[in-house]
């Protein structure tokens, strides 16, 4: 039996769905039952009421799928692929900072774990951020975390102004305008899309700054047919499976995660097999960690 018919049957079994982020490998994406980005996966994780969810993504997002869907057995098959970005804001320091700027709001990106999601104010996702910022009173002092990218690039469009935490996702950061330079000028007349985790001088370089989701869209929507693709490789599967008729082009070298890179059919299997390693997050947590989702949600 091949290693899809072995998922196919397990899935069957236990009753479960498979949720890739649009990160992972091609082969992870095909086999999965909803792709998106984490938030979008953790909300259709909670509509399906599923009694076991696969989460193929990094460790931040499968604590998001068993924050909105606690009875459910969350399952991340790759417990070692964590994000970088996410642990460089530290609950105790993000706490830190609240007590030495009382009234001060925390926005923080989805991209953090559960644990600090606890200490602050309101979620955001690249794609809803300034519509998060837009709500927030102008007199009203806001630290955003933990990236400092995307909250420099929404403080420049909105003409903000905001404390930033100084994390960065390593794989975006990297991203240099040289890159954006070169490539156009090997594909001349493609449209460059790119994440706004990216630094604001690269994000300057491109045509537009956009969320896994809103490329994805974008692609669909535009009469464009050629596309230099500025964020992690992984999307590139999905754009090209979902506009054959149009061309798709990676930076060189192109943006790789390691650890999205991390989820295989082979622990997806184990993982659906062993009903392990399961995501836990006691009650509290998940009562706390909520909170913050369902603000940004209620917008």
């Amino acid at each position: 039996m091949s290693l899809v018919a072995e998922i196919a049957a397990l899935k069957a079994e236990r009753k479960a769905i498979i949720l890739a982020h649009n990160y992972t490998v091609g082969e992870v994406q095909d086999i999965a039952d909803f792709t998106g980005d984490s938030l979008e996966l953790s909300r259709k994780a909670a509509e399906c009421h599923a009694p076991v969810i696969v989460f193929c993504g990094v460790r931040f997002m499968a604590e998001t799928a068993k924050i909105l869907s606690p009875e459910a057995i969350v399952l991340h098959p790759a417990p070692d692929a964590g994000c970088p970005m996410a642990d460089m804001a530290d609950p105790a320091d993000v706490r830190a900072w609240r007590d030495a700027h009382p009234g001060a709001l925390i926005v923080a990106y989805v991209n953090t774990t559960a644990a600090t999601k606890t200490a602050v104010d309101i979620c955001c996702t690249s794609g809803n951020a300034e519509r998060v910022i837009a709500s927030i009173p102008p007199d009203r002092e806001i630290m955003f975390l933990p990236d400092a990218n995307l909250g420099a690039n929404i403080s420049k469009k909105l003409g903000r102004k905001m404390h930033l935490w100084p994390g960065c996702c390593p794989t975006h950061n990297a991203i240099a305008p040289e890159r954006i330079a070169a490539a156009r000028a090997a594909h001349p007349g493609a449209v460059v899309i790119i994440h706004p985790e990216c630094p604001p001088a690269t994000v300057d370089a491109a045509d537009e700054a956009l969320s896994t989701g809103g490329m994805l869209k974008f692609a669909r929507e535009s009469k464009a047919t050629s596309f230099i693709v500025a964020t992690e490789e992984g999307i590139l599967h999905r754009l090209r499976k979902e506009n054959p008729d149009k061309e798709f082009y990676p930076l060189a070298p192109s943006p790789r995660c390691p650890n999205m890179k991390k989820l295989s059919l082979e622990n997806i299997r184990d993982s659906l097999r062993d009903l392990s390693p399961q995501v836990e997050l006691d009650a509290e947590t998940i009562r706390l960690a909520r909170a913050p989702i369902d603000r940004m949600l209620a917008l």
